[in-house]
């Protein structure tokens, strides 16, 4: 067989391999969490599944998948946990093709798109218009952070036929939050002037919390201290912390994973379950872990 050959072969199969490994790890993981529980030598057994699939690594979502068992590993998720974020990611890989669709393509491109208009520090009618034509065109994005939110504040903004400052200002507010330019002046001129917009993204900026009696849970990896830490810090100011989100969560914590933009791929179980609670009426408030800890350490 020609090299040419031997190549085309590993773009034909590279798919049935991924398919046939995601079965294989969805298997393991029913069968370790059949029980409800989850011990040593089941978490030695995804150690050895990577191993075995360790010529996918650099393949999504393999490499999700990897950096979860890692963080298991090195005790910075529990265990259990761990087993549900990655059948998660299973059934996210076999219900819609969830890492080779168009849905993520194209919500890098809406990134793309913001990044570029906010990219001089102005944004003008045409650019409004422009981006407004955009997500008409890509309505299946429906329900997708953060086209529901863009679409909601671009709709409003052209609802009387006139675009305001204040309404480039919020704008500004918006984009700023997943968008980081190369240029820090320009960056900190958008700063200066949004200073006074609150927004409500994904994670609130600047959010007042309630601990009394308050039910808190955390998600991802917390890059300042560890789980047990906070989960007694909610506790000594008089917050529940728990280990799932559902209709009586009122705080949903989000550990930083290092990319400002994962919200654009996959942001995980517990934030698309406290999304589609917000979606159904119930108040959940989502706070990045920096700015939490910022408020634990005034408070503590």
């Amino acid at each position: 067989m020609s090299t040419i050959d031997q190549e085309l072969l590993k773009i034909y199969t590279s798919k049935s391999q991924a398919d046939k490994a995601i079965s294989s790890l969805k298997g393991l993981l029913l069968g370790i969490k059949s029980d409800d529980e989850v011990n040593e030598k089941e978490i030695n057994e995804l150690r050895k599944w990577v191993i075995e699939h360790k010529q996918l690594i650099n393949r999504n979502p393999f490499n999700e998948f990897m950096t979860i068992i890692e963080e298991t590993i090195s005790n910075k998720i529990p265990p259990k946990e761990t087993i549900e974020d990655l059948f998660w990611l299973c059934q996210k890989y076999e219900s819609d093709n969830y890492y080779y669709n168009a849905v993520t393509t194209d919500l890098q491109t809406l990134h793309g798109i913001c990044h570029g208009i906010l990219s001089d520090g102005n944004i003008g009618d045409q650019e409004i218009f422009e981006l407004n034509t955009w997500l008409s065109e890509n309505e299946h994005l429906n329900t997708y952070y953060p086209y529901d939110e863009i679409r909601s504040l671009i709709l409003s903004i052209l609802s009387d036929n006139q675009i305001e400052e204040e309404e480039r200002i919020v704008l500004k507010a918006y984009f700023k939050q997943f968008v980081k330019l190369q240029d820090s002046e320009l960056q900190k001129q958008i700063e200066i002037e949004t200073s006074d917009i609150n927004i409500s993204g994904l994670c609130t900026s600047e959010p007042n919390v309630d601990f009394l009696e308050k039910t808190f849970c955390i998600t991802g990896v917390l890059k300042r201290g560890n789980r047990e830490t906070l989960q007694n810090d909610i506790k000594k100011l008089g917050g529940i912390p728990t280990d799932s989100v559902n209709k009586k969560t009122d705080y949903l914590i989000v550990g930083d994973n290092g990319n400002p933009a994962w919200a654009f791929s996959c942001y995980g179980r517990k934030v698309e379950k406290a999304l589609s609670l917000r979606k159904d009426g119930h108040t959940i408030t989502m706070i990045h872990e920096f700015d939490f800890s910022d408020i634990i350490d005034d408070l503590i």
